[in-house]
């Protein structure tokens, strides 16, 4: 995964701009029935070309890195789950140590 843009670190400083990728990410959790997952890119998809202006992106793809540090955060806070190859990425696991897909799923 790349580092971080400028973008990236303001999206997380932001408040605002955390509550939105926040909701989005909330309602695909909510609407994923377990043992039902979705992939990160998903919620990147779903913002609005005003959302990802907002937030600071061009593209949904530049948003990717703050929607998988964001999954992180639910996980360690018990609100979902992330798989890779179809199984649970233990809490040991640190995002930086993932390299490829990963899935989410509401616990």
């Amino acid at each position: 995964m790349p580092p971080p843009s400028d973008a990236d670190a303001d999206a997380e400083a932001d408040p605002s701009s955390h509550s939105i990728l926040k909701h989005r990410l909330e309602d695909f959790l909510q609407k994923r029935q377990p043992p039902k997952t979705f992939c990160p890119s998903e919620v990147a998809r779903a913002l609005t070309a005003s959302e990802l202006s907002d937030l600071g992106f061009d593209t949904w793809r530049d948003a990717m890195p703050a929607v998988r540090q964001l999954a992180w955060e639910l996980r360690a806070q018990g609100e979902c789950e992330v798989l890779q190859k179809g199984e649970c990425v233990g809490e040991d696991v640190e995002l930086e140590d993932i390299r490829g897909p990963v899935r989410i799923r509401r616990m």
